[in-house]
């Protein structure tokens, strides 16, 4: 992949754009935007997982977009299969429309997005087989036996050709952080080493699509991998991705950031001791007799040690956090109105996370969601006295 040639310096995040951004909201609370990589991110990201895709759904997405920028959220994430590919239209349209009204710089938001899902238009097919034939296999984007459950694929041409529709859909020339998505899908149908040559083929593709200038960092978006026991079958060691990352890219490797499920009702990526510890900066893969002998530690601390960003999602558990707030944690939290934003600041105060995603398809929602930012996030002292509260077990 050849390398691109006058990479403007505005057709991505910039230290420059992002504190731009950053200091037009001087309104909200110090501890809003926390700076990582030299860019300052919003400590609340609007996810777009959920909704209808009819257009009063697209209408309103791409108001609850507009709003989210607007009002402090410089974060946005998406992913190619979200809403029948509609999510990432709508972020893109509502990027445009903002830009082009002179509302919003390029440079000052933090876009991402995902692949690895076969993503449909519209309509799932009668024939899966007949789809994936046609649209995939024959133009040689992927192997027959690299597509597995006729759902998901991380082959190097596969990803890179779900970043040239993701760049269309977005209307951008580069993507901020790209993440392979659910990678441990793969677990289901083949073995952990197969797995492990299939993703080192995935990140040797990734470091070229960031030579080439159409992502700057890439990561994984993981559901159960990262954060689930040693033992299961679809668990990820998270030093063995570091370990290659380092041996694509060397000391130098774009693999920066992660994204898993933590809410009040998941929070094993803060008390799980499931990720074997970083050694003496020891990141290599090392063996399964090595891997048992290190010390484990909590995702989110394992994150911070190997200097990787994480982004939390499922912040409200899909709705499932109204009504399950224990009020012994509210009255630590600070004052708000909403199950909704006391889930919001639980997250974006819990140490090691930089920003908590929240799905926001409407604007009212987005509105609410926000306000929590008018307040800053606790201290850690203050977070972790939450569970000596009375009560709070």
């Amino acid at each position: 992949m050849a390398e691109r040639e006058n990479v403007a310096s505005d057709d991505h995040a910039t230290r420059a754009g992002t504190e731009r951004y950053a200091s037009r909201m001087r309104h909200l609370a110090p501890g809003h935007f926390r700076q990582r990589y030299g860019l300052q991110f919003s400590s609340i990201g609007m996810g777009t997982y959920l909704g209808e895709i009819d257009h009063d759904a697209n209408v309103e997405y791409v108001e609850s977009v507009k709003t989210a920028l607007r009002n402090g959220c410089n974060v946005i994430d998406t992913a190619i299969n979200y809403r029948m590919m509609m999510s990432e239209r709508n972020v893109g349209k509502a990027l445009r429309e903002l830009m082009a009204a002179g509302e919003l710089r390029r440079d000052e938001v933090i876009v991402c997005t995902k692949g690895g899902y076969i993503p449909y238009d519209a309509n799932i097919p009668l024939s899966l087989q007949h789809n994936l034939e046609a649209r995939f296999i024959a133009p040689g984007f992927a192997a027959a036996d690299e597509i597995v459950g006729d759902a998901h694929c991380i082959a190097p041409d596969y990803l890179s050709h779900q970043i040239d529709i993701s760049l269309r859909h977005l209307e951008l020339d580069v993507i901020d952080v790209y993440y392979i998505h659910n990678p441990e899908v793969q677990l289901d149908h083949v073995d952990f080493n197969e797995f492990m040559r299939r993703l080192e083929r995935a990140f040797v593709r990734m470091e070229e699509e960031v030579a080439a200038g159409r992502i700057r960092a890439y990561g994984v978006a993981t559901w159960t991998g990262l954060r689930v026991d040693e033992t299961a079958s679809n668990y990820i060691p998270l030093f063995k991705l570091v370990g290659l990352a380092r041996k694509v890219s060397g000391e130098g490797h774009h693999f920066r950031f992660l994204q898993f499920p933590y809410n009040m009702g998941m929070m094993e990526a803060m008390v799980k001791q499931n990720q074997p510890a970083v050694r003496g900066g020891d990141h290599e893969t090392g063996s399964d007799a090595d891997q048992a002998r290190r010390t484990k530690m909590q995702l989110l601390a394992a994150a911070v040690q190997y200097g990787l960003i994480s982004m939390t999602s499922s912040t409200l558990m899909q709705g499932g956090m109204v009504g399950r707030v224990p009020p012994v944690l509210k009255a630590g939290l600070g004052e708000f109105f909403s199950d909704a934003q006391y889930a919001i600041q639980f997250n974006r105060s819990t140490p090691g996370v930089t920003t908590t995603l929240v799905g926001m398809s409407q604007p009212a929602h987005v509105l609410e969601d926000l306000a929590v930012a008018q307040q800053p996030p606790l201290t850690a002292e203050a977070f972790f006295n939450l569970f000596h509260r009375k009560g709070a077990a």
